[in-house]
């Protein structure tokens, strides 16, 4: 017979590591460890985006087939997320994270020995399952890494490591294809991810387990509903699909819906329903949805603008749009600070407030402006993203119990994964509407959803008195 979702194990080793945090040195080096692994998935994720074109060009693809290099990836980190987060509280984080650094690296050898578009798009999905094993549970141990009073402080840290990430990206890409050939940029994780592993089984710590069976049912449930849910989302941008769009809504709609039901009655649920009936949680939830839709709307849509409406080249467009992930990676780590002391509505209404002025002010830019006038405007919207991040962020691990801190960390990529997937969506249906002349409206659109983003994080000030 399964035990009891409630019942938790736990060697002395496990209880020795889950007090308040870790102690340093300790502390440092489970820190880098997660920001290694942080490092590898941003940069693949990115470097994937920026190369491939040049990767279409030398394996003989169509633009339209050599997409799903980056699609299979993104699928495979949405629909594992949850999995792999209630796995992490089962069998421990460690082992989780552990398991995601070897899958992932040996993906990574894979994608830089592929010889083919399919192999290489094989090796991606394997990648895919990888960073969702990483990331699934990546904030889950920081909460066990860094005191209860310090837990802004480190997620700040994380978020100025996803910041500087993805300002450099689009460089180190460059660098690498100007001097060797692209499985060079896949090879790049090889030694990172060596040097994640053998650090982590030293320093990354042991946690309490649920004494519960795996629920592979609500996986697969879990799998469908949200894996179709983004492949209807992605339909709605393609004209012609509306056969897809209405047979995967009904599909994702019935599989969430039993989800939900078979997960009610469990105090652990790989859905974490229960968490969500935490108010402060449910809250940092939907800030969080809204306010990645307004990110990805603006920054999908930037670079269009910058080369068909101001007529920038790619490598103009690349150096300025820098300043965004730049500023938010440089205002996190304060953001953080600030958060271990004051309301996290407040903090995060603030910064979503300033990233929905930067927005306007983009979207109002003169017709001619010059490379200042657009960095300051980009700047100003990486400061307020930055100030709503972290606080958020804390808001949401802060506000679950401490034994599903699997749950929220599962939950927390699966909002940020689905802000992402929706806002790449609705600018799909823009630009098919319109075309890119839309991209001013999509600006302006992004405005707005940022300012009701702002709403909801300011609103919990009022429900959570």
């Amino acid at each position: 017979m399964p035990a009891s979702h409630t019942d938790l194990t736990a060697d002395a080793a496990d209880t020795a590591d889950t007090a308040d945090g870790l102690p340093q040195p300790r502390r440092f080096w489970a820190l880098l460890t997660l920001e290694i692994a942080v490092v590898m998935t941003v940069l693949d994720g990115a470097i994937a985006n920026v190369a491939l074109p040049h990767i279409a060009t030398v394996l003989h693809a169509r633009p339209a087939d050599a997409i799903w290099v980056v699609n299979a990836y993104q699928f495979c980190l949405m629909v594992l997320l949850l999995p792999a987060a209630s796995a992490g509280e089962i069998i421990g984080y460690r082992r989780v994270s552990q398991t995601g650094m070897g899958v992932f690296t040996i993906a990574s050898l894979a994608c830089a020995l592929s010889p083919s578009l399919g192999a290489l798009v094989l090796a991606r999905v394997v990648q895919g399952i990888g960073a969702a094993l990483l990331l699934s549970v990546n904030s889950a141990l920081l909460r066990h890494i860094y005191p209860r009073a310090m837990l802004g402080r480190g997620v700040g840290l994380m978020a100025l490591t996803v910041g500087v990430s993805a300002s450099v990206a689009p460089t180190i890409a460059s660098a690498i294809l100007s001097v060797a050939p692209w499985p060079f940029l896949f090879a790049i994780n090889v030694p990172l991810g060596l040097a994640a592993f053998a650090i982590a089984g030293r320093t990354l710590p042991l946690t309490p387990r649920h004494a519960a069976r795996f629920d592979y049912f609500s996986a697969v449930l879990s799998a469908l509903g949200l894996g179709l849910l983004v492949v209807a989302v992605d339909a709605i941008g393609h004209a012609g699909r509306g056969w897809l769009l209405g047979g995967s809504l009904v599909v994702s709609a019935a599989s969430l819906t039993l989800l939900v039901r078979r997960q009610r009655a469990r105090t652990a649920p790989l859905l974490p329903v229960d968490l969500l009936r935490i108010p402060a949680f449910a809250f940092a939830i939907a800030t969080s949805v809204s306010a990645f839709l307004a990110q990805t709307l603006a920054f999908v849509a930037l670079p269009f603008f910058l080369q068909y409406g101001l007529g920038r080249d790619q490598v103009a467009t690349g150096l300025l749009m820098t300043p965004w992930p730049l500023a938010t990676g440089i205002t996190a780590p304060v953001a953080g600070r600030l958060a271990d002391r004051y309301s996290a509505g407040k903090l995060a209404g603030l910064g979503l407030g300033v990233l929905a002025a930067g927005l306007v002010l983009l979207a109002r830019v003169p017709a001619h402006p010059d490379a200042l006038a657009l960095g300051w405007r980009m700047a100003l919207c990486g400061f307020g993203f930055g100030l709503f991040q972290s606080p958020n962020n804390r808001a949401m691990l802060s506000a679950a119990p401490h034994a599903r801190a699997g749950g929220a960390s599962g939950m927390l990529g699966t909002a940020r994964t689905l802000g992402q997937t929706l806002g790449a969506a609705v600018l799909a249906l823009l630009f098919s509407l319109g075309g890119t002349a839309e991209v001013r409206l999509a600006l302006g659109l992004s405005a707005g959803v940022a300012v009701a983003a702002a709403g909801v994080s300011l609103s919990r000030l009022r429900f959570l008195r």
